[in-house]
């Protein structure tokens, strides 16, 4: 659990990678836009992966400016290291001294940690090559006593933690243990696990999980010619550096949504898929706090153009993943969690604010033609940083009656009459809902030399909407939301060359879940 000024806090955030392949290219502009982007999205800790590098200068300083916390690892990663040699630890004494005293005096300095993941198997009583183990003995003289001695030396004021994962009390070799630690989580992707698996979990501090997605089809235009652009073709593969990577995507993908018929959308539909994933992940583990205190996924950024982890894509174009933090990540979230045997719902508002906050909590429960069927409203006491169940909601009699294809229900958080955090439960996988075309209209106002309004109504659900601006360059407030019927919706374009409202409207698409598959 970290601490801030004497209050405990829920870090929220995500692994940081190497933003280049060729780190020389990188300037202080290209760091200030990812951190930025991380910061907008609500997150509140960054880790800088063992795997990488010890970054510039300028990343600390734009995080000490963003007020970003860094959970920096030390550069050892997923290997075996000579640490029974003097000559290697005197290398490691020189190279950590030098980025301790160059980083010691950062305010975003959160905790030193000594590696990444050699704790997860690499590490036996005896070195053993075959199976690629260094032994306890020489493991500790470099994890436990050389770099937590130059810590505690040289950045005293700043925690140090030998590895990640790391269980601190009993068997230091399940390392993984909910009980304590912190904890990467691969069962969900490599393990193959539902979704659902991590509503069981129990784990203090989760460091690492993940789930890919493919780019947007404009970066993955940028590396492919039209007869690449079949996710097995051998580029594509080429740009996958998971082996069991579009295999995998595409298992989840058949168990949540109906298979798109295009390549642009099965790229566009796996960025919804990942980013269900991860709010899975995320939501569950801000209900399940103080037990639970931090969510870093895996990753922010890529290094390259490519399929991967990342929510944030190598061109900085935002992932569905990444809209979709900013909202499971809100200082205010209010989520549901489904019982789809019982068909209850339990309403719960999870707080990172210091205080005790008001709210109103809305519920609305509607067929797929748009048409209300229940709902009710709730004022409630909101203790701050915490998580509170709100209502449990018994609607087994309305799935009897509609059926669980056929019903959505809606989640609205509201503060002062203005809506914080909004929500949306099924009672069944997306694939099996029979949407209805949304019937989606708009308009727009210009506010701006390059910026827009845009006003989004829909007739029928429209379930992860998004937009995008053909021929031009442009960011979003939101995107990938869900569309109530009936509700106005206002988003703002912002463009990076001005445009006039005409160019907006010849080259504006918005689409939703249903486009993929008709």
């Amino acid at each position: 659990m970290f601490v801030v000024n004497g209050r405990k806090f829920f870090a929220k955030g995500a692994n940081w990678i190497p933003a280049d392949t060729f780190v020389a290219r990188l300037k202080a502009e290209d760091y200030y836009r990812l951190l930025k982007d991380a910061a907008a999205a609500n997150m509140n800790m960054i880790r800088v992966w063992g795997g990488g590098i010890y970054e510039d200068d300028a990343f600390y300083d734009i995080c000490d400016e963003l007020g970003l916390c860094v959970w920096q690892d030390f550069m050892f990663a997923c290997g075996t290291y000579p640490a029974f040699a003097e000559d290697f630890l005197d290398n490691v004494r020189l190279e950590a001294i030098d980025n301790l005293k160059r980083l010691r005096h950062h305010a975003c300095l959160a905790l030193w940690c000594g590696n990444n993941e050699l704790e997860q198997g690499l590490v036996g009583a005896e070195w053993d090559l075959e199976r690629g183990q260094m032994s306890w003995a020489d493991y500790s003289r470099l994890f436990d006593d050389l770099l937590a001695s130059l810590v505690k030396e040289y950045s005293p004021q700043v925690a140090y933690w030998p590895a990640s994962p790391h269980s601190p009390l009993g068997d230091r070799e399940d390392s993984n243990n909910p009980d304590w630690g912190d904890a990467h989580l691969w069962d969900v992707w490599h393990g193959k696990k539902a979704f659902e698996w991590y509503r069981s979990c129990k784990h203090r501090f989760v460091s690492e999980f993940g789930f890919q997605s493919f780019p947007e089809p404009e970066t993955v235009y940028s590396f492919t010619i039209p007869e690449d652009r079949n996710i097995s073709s051998y580029i594509m593969e080429e740009h996958q550096r998971s082996p069991i990577g579009n295999a995998t995507i595409i298992h989840y993908m058949l168990d949540w949504f109906r298979l798109p018929g295009k390549f642009e959308d099965l790229l566009w539909l796996s960025q919804i898929l990942q980013g269900l994933a991860i709010k899975y992940a995320v939501e569950h583990f801000r209900r399940s706090m103080p037990r639970t205190m931090g969510t870093l996924y895996w990753q922010l950024n890529d290094c390259w153009p490519v399929a991967s982890w990342s929510s944030i894509d190598y061109y900085g174009r935002w992932k569905a993943l990444h809209y979709m933090a900013r909202n499971f990540y809100a200082p205010l979230l209010i989520s549901g969690l489904e019982d789809k045997e019982k068909y209850t719902v339990e309403i719960h508002v999870t707080s990172d604010k210091l205080q005790a906050v008001t709210a109103e909590v809305f519920w609305e429960l509607i067929d797929l033609a748009g048409n209300t069927i229940s709902a009710r409203q709730k004022e409630v006491e909101i203790p701050g940083n915490s998580n509170t169940l709100v209502e449990t909601l018994s609607l087994a009699d309305y799935v009897a009656e509609y059926g669980n294809r056929n019903l959505l229900l809606w989640l609205e958080l509201k503060v002062d009459g203005r809506g914080v955090s909004d929500n949306l439960l099924t009672f069944c996988k997306p694939k099996h809902l029979e949407l209805e075309e949304a019937e989606i209209s708009y308009q727009v106002e210009k506010i701006a030399d390059k910026s827009f309004i845009l006003y989004l109504k829909a007739e029928k659900p429209a379930l992860w909407t998004w937009l995008e601006l053909q021929n031009y360059t442009a960011s979003y407030s939101d995107n990938f939301f869900h569309l109530h019927p009936g509700k106005e919706k206002s988003i703002v374009i912002t463009t990076e060359d001005g445009i006039t409202i005409r160019d907006l409207k010849e080259n504006l698409l918005i689409r939703s879940l249903i486009d993929t598959y008709r």
